[in-house]
């Protein structure tokens, strides 16, 4: 994840998320519930999460949150 993740935040596993069985996702940060996925936006991140291994899948709820991204990054 070099250049991704340059501060190595994801390397500590902030995030978790949780199935239910009626489908709904519920993504945490550091234990705090912070979003929830339903409908077609969980089925896609059910499909996605399943092959991936853990740090893809930091990544991925990381971009899923947006969590990262405030309006303050300077462009590339």
């Amino acid at each position: 994840m070099s250049g991704i993740d340059s501060r190595g935040k994801l390397e500590e596993q902030p995030f978790t998320h949780r199935i239910t069985k009626d489908g709904k996702v519920f993504i945490h940060w550091h234990g705090r519930q912070i979003m929830i996925l339903k409908g077609k936006s969980a089925d896609k991140f059910i499909t996605s999460i399943e092959r991936l291994d853990s740090q893809q899948a930091q990544l991925l709820m990381a971009r899923v949150t947006g969590h990262f991204k405030h309006g303050n990054e300077k462009g590339t």
